[in-house]
C-alpha cells in the first residue's frame, strides 16, 4: 500500500510540472509576439536597428540565396542567366561573416596590420593590367604646402598655351543651348611632375596654375564640338579650404556647396563629373594606342553614397563603349568604402555622378588631352543614343 500511495503522488507531481511548463512556454511565446508586435507597428525613425546586421543583409543578394537553393538543386542553375557561379556559397559567407575575400589577399590582412585599412577598395570592374597591386592613390599633400602657400617654380610651359583647334563642324544634333553636363573639381590644384620645377613626390604635386582645371576646359569644348552643352566651375577649392582654416579633407564637403548651388541655378543640368588626377606613377596610368601615348582613365564610386548603383551602371556603360573603341585606355571602376574616406564624393546628389582619374602625376597634358577628347567622343554618343532610346520629347534636337 504505500509503494502505491507514493508511486500516486509521483504521478501527480509530474504531471503539475507538465502543465506549468506548457504554461512558461505558451506565455514566453505570447510575449515575443507581443514585443515583436509593438517594435515593427512603431514608426521607422523610433525602431531598433543594428548597422551591422543591416551591412550583412545587404551582402546577401537575391541571387546568393537562389544559389544556396540551386546548390540542393542543380537544375536551379539553369534558370539563372549568368550558370553556375564561379564563387560558391562558402565563400560568400566567408567574406560576409569573416570580411575575408578570396580574391583579394589584402583582406587577410586589413584588420591586423595599422594602417592597412586605409586601401579599403573594391575593383568592380577591372580594366586591362589593373588588379590590387596598381589601386588608384589620392596624394595628400601636407598642411603646410596649403596653409603656407608655397608654390614650385613651373617648366615646360610654353607650349601650352598654344593650343589651337582647328574649326569644328557643326554637330548634326545638339542639347539647343542646355548646359546638361556640369564638370568641376574637387581637388582642383592636382598638378603633374612634368611642369612643377624640382619636384618628385607625388604628394607635393599641386599648383593654382597649372592643374587638372585645364582638363575640365577641354572636356567643355569637346562636349561643345559634339552638340553637348557643358560647363566648368573652377572654384578655387583648395584655397578656400584655406582662407577657412579647414584641412584638406574637408574638400569634398566644401565642393558640395559649390557643386548644389550650381545644380540649383541651372536645372538643365543631367550630369555632374569631378575630374581628379591620381598619384601612380606613368607606367600604371599610360598607355599606347595606335601609336599615340595615353593617359588612362579610372572610374571611382562612392560605396557610402545611395546612388552608388546607378552611378556604377552609369560608369560600367562608358568604360565598356570605351574599351571597343579605345582598348587599353579605362583602368576599370573602383569602389571605395572606407570608414576613413569620403566614399560619398557628391554622388548622393544624383545617380548620373561621375569621378574621373584622368592620368597621373607623371603623365603631359598632351597625353591627358588625347583621353579627354577619348571620353568626350564615347560619352556623347552614349548621351544622344539614350535620348533617342528614351524619346525625352526633344532635348536633344536636330541642327
Amino acid at each position: 500500500m504505500k509503494r502505491n500511495r507514493h508511486a500516486g503522488i509521483f504521478a501527480v507531481v509530474n504531471g503539475s510540472m507538465i502543465i506549468t511548463g506548457f504554461l512558461s512556454i505558451l506565455a514566453l511565446l505570447l510575449l515575443i509576439f507581443s514585443i515583436s508586435g509593438i517594435l515593427t507597428s512603431l514608426r521607422p525613425e523610433y525602431r531598433i536597428s543594428s548597422d551591422s546586421v543591416h551591412s550583412v543583409t545587404n551582402h546577401f543578394s537575391g541571387k546568393m540565396l537562389f544559389s544556396l537553393m540551386a546548390s540542393e538543386n542543380h537544375n536551379f542553375f539553369q534558370a539563372m542567366p549568368e550558370g553556375k557561379p564561379e564563387t560558391g556559397i562558402t565563400t560568400q559567407i566567408l567574406k560576409m561573416s569573416a570580411n575575408i575575400s578570396l580574391d583579394d589577399p589584402r583582406s587577410l590582412l586589413g584588420r591586423e596590420l595599422p594602417g592597412f585599412s586605409i586601401f579599403d577598395s573594391e575593383i568592380l570592374l577591372a580594366g586591362e593590367g589593373t588588379n590590387y597591386t596598381n589601386m588608384p592613390i589620392e596624394s595628400s599633400p601636407p598642411e603646410e604646402l596649403i596653409t603656407k602657400g608655397t608654390e614650385a617654380s613651373l617648366k615646360n610651359v610654353d607650349g601650352l598655351e598654344n593650343n589651337e583647334r582647328q574649326e569644328p563642324k557643326a554637330p548634326a544634333v545638339t542639347t539647343n543651348g542646355r548646359k546638361v553636363v556640369q564638370i568641376y573639381h574637387t581637388h582642383n590644384r592636382e598638378s603633374f611632375l612634368p611642369y612643377l620645377k624640382g619636384v618628385t613626390n607625388p604628394d607635393l604635386a599641386m599648383h593654382s596654375k597649372i592643374n587638372i582645371t585645364r582638363l575640365g576646359e577641354r572636356l567643355v569644348e569637346d562636349f561643345q564640338e559634339r552638340g553637348i552643352g557643358a560647363s566648368v566651375d573652377k572654384t578655387d577649392i583648395t584655397g578656400n579650404l584655406k582662407k577657412r582654416g579647414l584641412s584638406y579633407s574637408k574638400s569634398y564637403k566644401e565642393s558640395r556647396a559649390v557643386i548644389e548651388t550650381v545644380m540649383a541655378s541651372n536645372k538643365d543640368v543631367e550630369y555632374i563629373i569631378d575630374i581628379h588626377r591620381d598619384a601612380q606613377r606613368k607606367k600604371v596610368t599610360t598607355t599606347q594606342i595606335n601609336g599615340k601615348s595615353y593617359a588612362k582613365i579610372v572610374f571611382v564610386i562612392g560605396g557610402k553614397n545611395p546612388n552608388a548603383e546607378k552611378n556604377y551602371s552609369l560608369a560600367s556603360k562608358l568604360h565598356k563603349e570605351i574599351q571597343k573603341k579605345y582598348p587599353g585606355l579605362s583602368r576599370g571602376i573602383i569602389k571605395y568604402n572606407s570608414a576613413r574616406n569620403n566614399s560619398v564624393y557628391n554622388q548622393d546628389l544624383t545617380g548620373n555622378a561621375l569621378l574621373l582619374e584622368v592620368g597621373g602625376v607623371d603623365n603631359t597634358f598632351e597625353e591627358m588631352y588625347l583621353s579627354v577628347d577619348a571620353f568626350a567622343d564615347v560619352f556623347s554618343e552614349y548621351y544622344f543614343d539614350a535620348k533617342e532610346v528614351g524619346n525625352t520629347s526633344g532635348n536633344a534636337e536636330p541642327q
